[in-house]
């Protein structure tokens, strides 16, 4: 299966550093780059990070040198430095900066409490892996969680927020935001991940090139 490609789209950005949960963004940075897009990794500096899985990355740029302005999509996915101290608060700020200059950014897990300690939810509508995981964060948002068994992934303006159990959710709403898929085919490919339903193959490939 290959999406439509485009050699003139900005790349997205993810970020990265020790201990980010690698499979999150699996899904989507796999389908983004079938589609066309050219993938960049943004550390805090250039030095080498460990995911969670083990994998050695080496950043392709540092994020002081990222801006909006050339980028498609910031991506944030989670980690334990979310919960410890201040370390990634620099990557919420870059997450502002996007937003402010609508471009727009993903987060999943850990990094949606980043963006709520941020106040980037305070006036969103957003969904984490559970409310009071962000409630504990002390923000002002608690009013646009959106909750229920079906919403793993919400997305507002130009914000995608999603709950961890549910990466091919937040794959959707990064192929739906940047057009990679839409409409049936979106909708297919995220039934074909996620529920394994076989009758999705065939609508998801129909309109792709031979």
């Amino acid at each position: 299966m290959t999406a439509t490609t485009s050699t003139a789209r900005k790349p997205v950005h993810v970020a990265v550093y020790d201990g980010y949960a690698d499979w999150e963004s699996g899904h989507a940075t796999a389908w983004l780059a079938r589609g066309g897009f050219k993938i960049r990794y943004v550390g805090a500096s250039l030095d080498p990070v460990t995911t969670i899985g083990g994998l050695r990355i080496t950043p392709d740029l540092a994020l002081s040198d990222v801006r909006p302005e050339d980028s498609a999509l910031l991506i944030l996915t989670g980690g334990d430095l979310w919960d410890e101290g201040d370390r990634l608060a620099p990557f919420a700020r870059a997450a502002r900066a996007f937003l402010d200059a609508g471009v727009p950014v993903a987060a999943i897990c850990g990094a949606t409490a980043g963006l709520a300690r941020e106040g980037l939810l305070d006036d969103r509508a957003h969904t984490s892996n559970v409310s009071f995981y962000l409630q504990a964060t002390g923000y002002r948002g608690a009013e646009h969680y959106v909750d229920g068994p079906a919403t793993t992934a919400v997305t507002d303006r130009d914000l995608i927020t999603a709950s961890s159990t549910d990466p091919e959710g937040f794959a959707r709403e990064i192929l739906g935001r940047l057009g990679v898929y839409e409409g049936a085919q979106l909708d297919a490919w995220y039934r074909l991940f996620r529920h394994s339903d076989p009758a999705a193959y065939e609508v998801l490939t129909a309109g792709e090139e031979q």
